[in-house]
């Protein structure tokens, strides 16, 4: 099991928004990039527009950055997408036999380590911004 890819696609929408700053940015055009269909897309760019990172118009074409590329991180565009809810990024098998000492044990022993790495990851995410990933990818580029 991974996380959704709505993560990475979120991420994909945004950097291509600012790479394509100065022209029309739809759906289609996002989808074209992304290779998938323009109504994931519009869901998806709904979902960012709802958590205040685009400005859409609805009948108007293209979509632009609402914030700077600075003030958007990982974590912002990770909870916009609805990828997983707090705490909730492992599961754990539900009614272990409580006949076994392992059965009775393991969710109290490994929800609190699932805690802790999700709650690591997410720590991770709120440190890297729009901005790394598009310096990141004009280095890889080579684009001035």
């Amino acid at each position: 099991m991974s996380i959704s890819s709505r993560f990475a696609v979120g991420i994909h929408i945004l950097t291509l928004i600012e790479f394509n700053k100065e022209g029309v940015t739809s759906s289609d055009f996002l989808a074209s990039s992304v290779n998938t269909n323009p109504a994931v897309i519009r869901r998806l760019m709904g979902m960012l527009k709802k958590a205040g990172l685009i400005e859409v118009h609805p009948g108007i074409a293209g979509a632009k950055l609402a914030k700077e590329l600075s003030e958007i991180t990982l974590y912002d565009v990770y909870k916009a997408v609805n990828v997983v809810q707090e705490n909730e990024l492992f599961s754990i098998h539900e009614n272990p036999n409580p006949d076994c000492p392992v059965g009775r044990q393991i969710q109290n022993t490994i929800e609190p380590l699932f805690i802790s790495a999700q709650l690591a990851m997410e720590k991770i995410l709120t440190n890297v911004t729009l901005e790394d990933v598009v310096k990141d990818i004009t280095v890889k580029e080579n684009i001035c």
